[in-house]
């Protein structure tokens, strides 16, 4: 605790001189088994620049919310989204820190625990972080793996170097004796952009490496890969097919890459119509209209096939309209309910 205490202290200092925000990694509950547990909701949640304070001109021209006042007001519309599906642990992309997840929380009636590590993102400042009504079992880590583009067997061609997963944790749960690995993640993005699509791979090939370690450590274990992947599914076709230029969903599922057939992940999409298959609305014609044939689903949820037979429903939530100068996310949040 005097470490964690240390470690905070410093991170406040770092982070004071620039008021950027604060990160929170370390458990701050007491440990808990969460024995009993015979229902979680599980959401995958892209709350589109959950900004509070001011980095890179968000709030401002920045990012979607001009004003801080408009960012305030975007926070309780998440809030009021949260709050109609009740979520017990949740997974937020695009956060700044640990201030706004309290302020969520705090919209929230504080039934949450807050955590969040900061990642290397420094031109956006969007970090991935958890809010949970169950205690994680192990602080909130993340791999600092590099690895040079493209990768082999890449078909994307063009562009080389080298890159990290800028945005993105690993935890685990305890519950009811079981071990269950959560691994959160916001990858590069613009599905269709080739400049990306090689370093998009490598990001799939660290977070594969980040899998294989977990449940090589503990092979009894399950395992929920979650997040924005900025990508298509060439197995599970979202509601208008898209089809992906990169191989970053069979990578993350373990079908291809280095350590392809080690494991395999289920896309928790598999299991609902593929009509109900989109997470994210895009504007091409920038006419600010939303249209079914500019949906999308980039964000997943894919675990271990032992967690498949504890699926009691998937939900494709779609509970506002999309148009331009909504305060609402630009996302769609996902839900996965288990019975244990």
């Amino acid at each position: 605790m005097f470490y964690h205490f240390i470690v905070f202290l410093t991170t406040l200092f770092l982070v004071g001189a620039n008021t950027n925000d604060t990160q929170c990694p370390y458990i701050s509950a007491a440990p808990n088994t969460n024995n009993n547990v015979t229902r979680t909701r599980i959401m995958q949640y892209n709350v589109e620049w959950l900004f509070l304070k001011t980095y890179n001109s968000c709030p401002g021209s920045g990012c979607s919310w001009a004003t801080l006042a408009d960012a305030t007001t975007h926070l309780t519309y998440l809030a009021d989204v949260i709050a109609d599906y009740s979520p017990d642990i949740i997974n937020l992309c695009e956060v700044e820190g640990c201030y706004e997840l309290g302020q969520l929380n705090a919209h929230l009636d504080n039934v949450y625990q807050p955590y969040l590590l900061f990642g290397t993102d420094s031109a956006t400042g969007q970090n991935v972080g958890i809010l949970t009504k169950l205690t994680p079992a192990a602080d909130l880590k993340r791999s600092a793996e590099t690895k040079a583009y493209p990768i082999a067997g890449s078909h994307c061609g063009g562009s080389s170097g080298s890159t990290g997963v800028s945005k993105h944790y690993y935890t685990e749960y305890n519950i009811n004796g079981k071990t269950v690995f959560l691994v959160g993640a916001h990858l590069l993005a613009f599905p269709t952009d080739t400049s990306r699509c090689a370093s998009r791979e490598a990001q799939a090939a660290i977070l594969q490496d980040v899998v294989v370690s977990l449940l090589s450590n503990n092979p009894n274990a399950e395992l929920i890969l979650l997040g924005d992947f900025n990508d298509y599914d060439a197995e599970v076709s979202d509601s208008n097919g898209d089809k992906p230029i990169t191989a970053v969903l069979d990578i993350l599922k373990g079908v291809s890459g280095e350590h392809a057939g080690t494991y395999t992940l289920v896309s928790a999409a598999s299991l609902v119509q593929q009509s109900q298959r989109y997470t994210s609305w895009w504007d091409p014609n920038d006419d600010c209209v939303a249209t079914p044939n500019e949906m999308s689903m980039i964000d997943h949820v894919l675990m271990t096939p032992g967690l498949v037979d504890k699926v009691a429903q998937v939900v494709f939530a779609h509970p506002y309209t999309e148009y331009c100068g909504t305060y609402n996310s630009d996302h769609y949040p996902v839900m996965v309910d288990f019975l244990w």
